[in-house]
């Protein structure tokens, strides 16, 4: 787990690269301690896609603005068998993780506004008593900056003792953009050294997508359902995926089992589970 947390130094939290996503809470306790003026447009790009959205941080209670893309301005183009959607001009995911620039609070959006007084308290013990600040965003975020951000977002899930599932899919979402940060290097470049970047992200990647399995696994068993967004049959299909990719081949077809012999799964989610046996199938 020594990558999950690499580039936290420079929040000022580097010391808390060694917390556990999953641990006992009192087990990470102890361990925390553009365009020119009148430039006719022709074509549109990533900043164009974007605006300065206004929030009021729920930890310090300040405002504060961040990038956000514009909703029904970016097109869906596909998506992954892990659900990771992909957007023509933008990847929408890096703009996913808030972060207040005052206080080191951060989380995904789904989740940002959600807080108890007892969770901003032990934020401002041990995150906002660290915290540096943060640069000032650009027109656009860069790979990564986003990763860095959702790396920050998910220190503040265990921080703040949150649920199985909000660490999961922050672990989740981290993993989507170091693929996505790898396949734009691979597009811009197949030189040698770009290849060997690529696999260090790639292995980045598949540990967080292997937390993200840990974390799902234990959340079936201790949270209800509508879980991140995801029903019962949509979050299992999202385990089946996670298991494949992570090698867990017989644990794989378990779960994508569960999807096929279920009542009230829809036939999208079934389809989507029958050809998820077939990539199991080529991968075994």
């Amino acid at each position: 787990m020594s990558n999950l947390f690499s580039g936290l130094e420079a929040f000022g939290l580097g010391k808390m690269s060694n917390l556990e996503v999953y641990a006992t809470d009192e087990k990470n306790d102890k361990k925390s301690g553009g365009k020119d003026e009148g430039e006719e447009k022709t074509k549109v790009v990533e900043a164009d896609l974007l605006f300065d959205k206004s929030y009021n941080c729920p930890v310090c209670d300040r405002e504060f603005k961040t990038k956000t893309v514009k909703t029904g301005k970016v097109k869906l183009i596909s998506a992954d068998t892990d659900l990771r959607p992909k957007y023509q001009l933008v990847d929408s995911l890096k703009y996913d993780a808030i972060v207040c620039p005052h206080c080191g609070y951060s989380a995904l959006n789904r989740f940002f506004k959600y807080m108890t007084s007892a969770q901003a308290k032990l934020i401002k013990e041990q995150i906002s008593s660290s915290f540096k600040g943060i640069e000032t965003e650009g027109e656009i975020l860069s790979y990564d900056d986003a990763i860095a951000r959702h790396k920050l977002a998910l220190i503040n899930t265990i921080v703040k003792k949150s649920k199985l599932s909000e660490r999961a899919y922050t672990c989740l979402k981290t993993a989507w953009l170091l693929r996505g940060k790898a396949e734009s290097m691979l597009a811009e470049d197949t030189g040698k050294d770009i290849k060997v970047s690529v696999a260090e992200l790639q292995k980045e990647e598949l540990e967080f997508l292997s937390n993200a399995y840990d974390g799902f696994i234990e959340a079936f068993s201790k949270e209800m359902f509508p879980m991140c967004g995801m029903d019962e049959n949509t979050m299992t299909y999202v385990v089946a995926d996670l298991a494949r990719r992570i090698g867990k081949h017989d644990e794989s077809g378990r779960w994508i089992s569960k999807v096929l012999i279920s009542r009230d799964a829809n036939e999208r989610i079934k389809t989507k589970a029958r050809e998820l046996k077939e990539l199991l199938k080529q991968d075994q």
